[in-house]
């Protein structure tokens, strides 16, 4: 390949994952034309899209973005999109149980690696990685737990208090009713 085809196909590469935290790796194989239809039909239902791309150039674009990848060895699959990591890694994972639907079928494409926001992880860990949603959702909800606690505490004497107020008061209008029904 000469140096001006690869600077073109670094530029596009560049371009194409300029702003993307979230990818996963993957090693195809023994991917055939039917098995890669089926992994790509998959995952672009999900908006995940699938690239192949050679070990030298995801190591330099990806260490000019801030991440250090290790590749290792054979061809690699860059899969990105979805709305978060999480459903990036779980689309991605649903894919590759699609293609290997039991366990004695050799493997068409093995994992390399997850990254989320930049740090490298398994797939699994990525699946469960939690969205922008959900850790905001977090968060709020650690703030307000001691303010709510806080709340009930001061509440509570107040509802006892009226508690027994009522229960004295429909004691008396209990008596009250007795002597009346007896005259």
């Amino acid at each position: 390949m000469s140096k001006k085809i690869k600077e073109l196909e670094l530029n596009s590469l560049r371009k194409t994952f300029q702003g993307v935290r979230d990818f996963v790796l993957l090693e195809p194989l023994k991917l055939d034309s039917a098995a890669d239809y089926t992994l790509r039909k998959s995952l672009r239902e999900k908006k995940v899209r699938v690239k192949m791309v050679k070990n030298s150039f995801v190591r330099k674009v990806f260490s000019e973005n801030g991440m250090k990848v290790e590749t290792g060895s054979g061809p690699t699959l860059l899969c990105w999109g979805a709305d978060s990591a999480k459903a990036l890694g779980t689309a991605v994972e649903a894919a590759l149980k699609l293609l290997r639907p039991d366990l004695k079928v050799p493997e068409k494409v093995k994992e390399k690696t997850g990254i989320a926001d930049g740090e490298i992880m398994t797939l699994a860990q990525l699946a469960k990685v939690p969205t922008k949603q959900e850790a905001i959702g977090e968060v709020v909800a650690a703030v307000l737990a001691p303010g709510a606690a806080l709340a009930g505490a001061l509440m509570a004497p107040g509802a006892e208090l009226a508690g027994i107020l009522k229960a004295i008061e429909e004691k008396q209008s209990e008596g009250a009713a007795a002597p009346a029904a007896a005259s």
